[in-house]
């Protein structure tokens, strides 16, 4: 059976993000994309529009010296215009390390994602590495 179109793009964002393409994973992302990043420090909050979204994951990879990374493990299309996923995040910061399972649901329009609503499997832990 074939991968359900809104799981294959969601699946070719993961793997741009992965290899730091910020050209490709923009072209996948609509105009006015929303990623909501879980938690309460320097990262958290909403991040309005391509340019915000793009500079945030950049921002990821600039703060861990480029050690940020995600291991896709599951998704799961409703074939109505939602992708659910399923990762696990590692990365190095200031001697902390983060090491913890988390997923994204992703609204899709058209052939674009809209909006990114991320959750983490320990809030408490990505508040202490990001702080």
């Amino acid at each position: 059976m074939a991968e359900h179109p809104h799981a294959q793009l969601v699946r070719k964002g993961y793997e741009a993000f992965s290899r730091g393409d910020m050209d490709t994973l923009r072209t996948l992302l609509t105009g006015d994309v929303t990623h909501h990043f879980p938690g309460d420090h320097s990262l958290s909050g909403d991040y309005k529009g391509q340019d915000a979204c793009i500079e945030m994951y950049q921002r990821l990879f600039e703060e861990t010296g480029g050690t940020f990374a995600v291991e896709l493990r599951h998704l799961f299309a409703d074939g109505r215009g939602h992708v659910m996923s399923v990762h696990h995040a590692t990365a190095e910061r200031q001697g902390k390390r983060l090491d913890m399972d988390g997923g994204i649901v992703f609204r899709i329009v058209g052939d674009k994602v809209s909006d990114l609503d991320e959750c983490v499997g320990d809030i408490d832990r990505l508040n202490d590495f990001w702080s």
